[in-house]
């Protein structure tokens, strides 16, 4: 499977679609990752909140695939925030996965009330100058979170992972992001399996293209310079949702899924201007 990749502000490289793994644990979740890696997902994206990075750690010494060829994510917990607990808790999220470094760490929210964002993004840069992390970015971020990073550190985040789908597009935020050479990751690309699998537009579209909704869906995302993270654990739509370089949507096709956002299109309703991670 020949992903394409992108390259980063900071000059690493980054495939184009990953796997998410939010609820894969135990041995059940170590089968289906190394089904992934073994399905061709070289991007693999992990959480301390997740509490499955020993899985990811696992599944990665099953699947035989060198180290090197793998771009492995986790992110870092609001309730660790604090710099000289932000640094530690990177250090057991290795230990915890058994690898010697993360290609990217990432803030999970920015806990606006808590307000400790600058501090832990301060203890990312420090971890990526002791070699534990070598590409550090930020998920759930507004432009004035992001803006208070780079005044206050001069270090802008490579990677914004925010909530993205075709009921919840995203557009102001993406523009935000690609202006600052930011690259935008959207998690949950396909609503959770939510009901817009079953939306008659994007129905349409992929019968017109002999694929599945989730493919035209990955596609559009793709299309629109952002980075998918599918979540699955069964084998066969795994390979599906890597089946998205072999098609172009044409502009009105994007145009017409761009159309179906909605105001309060977020699927749990979580604000970064108020929610609070624990």
């Amino acid at each position: 499977m020949n992903i394409p990749e992108w390259t980063m502000h900071d000059g690493h490289k980054i495939p184009a679609t990953g796997l998410g793994t939010y609820t894969l644990k135990g041995e059940q979740g170590v089968e289906s990752i190394t089904a992934a890696i073994k399905n061709g997902y070289r991007l693999l994206d992990s959480a301390i909140r997740y509490d499955n990075e020993g899985t990811l750690g696992e599944a990665v010494k099953r699947a035989g695939i060198a180290r090197d060829d793998l771009f492995l994510t986790s992110k870092l917990r609001a309730q660790y925030y604090d710099y000289d607990r932000a640094l530690e808790m990177i250090q057991e999220s290795l230990y915890r996965a058994n690898l010697g470094y993360w290609d990217l760490f990432l803030l999970h929210w920015p806990n606006p009330k808590q307000d400790q964002y600058v501090e832990a993004w301060k203890a990312l840069i420090t971890a990526q100058e002791k070699g534990l992390i070598r590409s550090i970015g930020v998920c759930n971020f507004m432009p004035e979170h992001l803006e208070r990073l780079e005044k206050e550190t001069g270090v802008k985040p490579v990677i914004n992972q925010i909530e993205m789908h075709p009921y919840f597009s995203q557009e102001e935020q993406r523009v935000y992001n690609e202006k600052h050479e930011i690259i935008t990751q959207a998690w949950s690309p396909l609503e959770r399996a939510g009901s817009v699998l079953n939306d008659e537009t994007l129905q349409s579209i992929a019968n017109h293209h002999n694929k599945s909704v989730g493919q035209v869906i990955l596609r559009w995302i793709f299309q629109l310079n952002t980075i998918s993270l599918p979540r699955s654990s069964n084998a066969h739509r795994q390979r599906e949702n890597l089946e998205l370089f072999d098609f172009e949507l044409s502009d009105e096709e994007i145009g017409k899924i761009n159309g179906l956002t909605r105001e309060d299109g977020r699927i749990a309703d979580q604000d970064p201007r108020e929610y609070e991670e624990f």
